[in-house]
């Protein structure tokens, strides 16, 4: 039973990024059919909110903090910049892209968001010490990563070849277009769709480090998130309705349409976001952020096997130099926390001594 307890988090960590995994995959599935990408950020948020605000309601509406107006106006810019504008972008690069990008540039965020945190001060890196060298390092692996992915494909594996997949309906005509792609002058496409997943993700990475400045002045997580989703619900809205007029664009029947919104809002925003609220209470943030990589292997083969992607060295190699580059920042960051540690004890211990009274001489 104890070693069971024990297992937990490591369970959870898989099913977490098992989610995430499918997150790219049906989300590339809809769009690959015909979905309107910014269609389908709405319904994506519409659902998230419709799962949330039961929950938010029953469990912190009566002891959730009052929302000044100052308040609301901040939050709506951070939803708009943070969420809104970060689906929306990463929906027309994942057309433009795959499954397999998505999943790779996802190992950026924690390194994007630690490098945002310098520039605002919030963290520092002492180049003198290994520690620093180390998070540095990261930086230029992560940067390294994606120029590769960017502007080389290099050969096809053939080990991820396959005709007989889940969705061989329009596969087939898929594959077609990547190997048009390839060589004619689509390649610029790619170029931009993985411009625009980096500029997703360091928009995540302002996101993530100015909502610890925002929930300070609204500390109900769980109400907060719902009021987010919200709010992310009718900007998306307003900028699918702006784009998108044709009305048969916005049907959704029993397909992967559906399945793919229903997914995304319900079991990511909703289980994901509290299954690693979880995790992180009993293993930290870094456990979290090290468990990435995981996602990217299980969309790699899944994208392949299911989607008949068809997956290029250079997105492998790229991907390697992302990891790489997290688990140097991540690294040391963790070294550096325990110096800062022993420096502490340190110095409280360095106090204690200098406040003891010398003992009395006894004449």
């Amino acid at each position: 039973m104890m070693k069971m307890e024990k297992n937990k988090p490591y369970l959870a960590i898989i099913l977490i990024q098992s989610i995430y995994a499918g997150m790219y995959l049906v989300s590339k599935a809809a769009f690959d059919v015909g979905m309107n990408t910014f269609i389908f950020v709405f319904y994506r948020q519409a659902a998230a909110t419709l799962f949330l605000l039961p929950i938010a309601a029953f469990f912190e509406w009566r002891k959730g903090p009052p929302l000044s107006f100052t308040t609301l106006c901040k939050i709506f810019m951070l939803t708009l910049f943070g969420i809104t504008s970060t689906l929306n972008i990463y929906g027309v690069a994942l057309v433009y892209t795959s499954a397999t990008l998505a999943a790779a540039t996802s190992n950026c965020l924690p390194v994007i968001t630690f490098f945002i945190a310098v520039l605002l001060r919030m963290e520092n890196v002492k180049l003198r010490t290994g520690p620093g060298l180390a998070k540095a390092a990261g930086i230029a692996l992560c940067t390294a990563g994606a120029l590769t992915m960017a502007f080389y494909k290099g050969p096809h594996l053939k080990l991820f070849l396959h005709h007989n997949h889940l969705f061989g309906h329009y596969s087939q005509q898929q594959q077609q277009h990547q190997h048009h792609d390839l060589y004619g002058p689509s390649t610029n496409t790619w170029i931009k769709g993985v411009f625009l997943m980096l500029l997703c993700t360091t928009l995540w990475g302002f996101w993530l480090v100015l909502q610890a400045r925002v929930i300070e002045c609204y500390p109900s997580k769980l109400l907060f998130t719902t009021l987010q989703c919200f709010l992310s619900s009718i900007q998306s809205f307003i900028i699918a309705i702006a784009l998108e007029r044709d009305s048969s664009q916005w049907k959704l029947g029993w397909n992967i349409k559906l399945f793919a919104v229903a997914y995304c809002g319900i079991v990511v925003t909703g289980v994901a976001f509290y299954v690693i609220a979880w995790v992180v209470e009993k293993k930290g943030p870094v456990f979290v952020a090290m468990s990435t990589p995981l996602a990217l292997i299980i969309t790699i083969f899944c994208s392949a096997f299911l989607l008949g992607e068809m997956i290029s060295f250079g997105s492998v190699l790229g991907g390697i130099l992302l990891v790489g580059g997290l688990y140097s920042v991540l690294w040391g960051k963790s070294e550096e926390q325990k110096m800062n540690e022993v420096e502490k004890e340190r110095l409280e211990s360095k106090e204690e001594m200098s406040t003891k009274s010398p003992p009395t001489l006894l004449v």
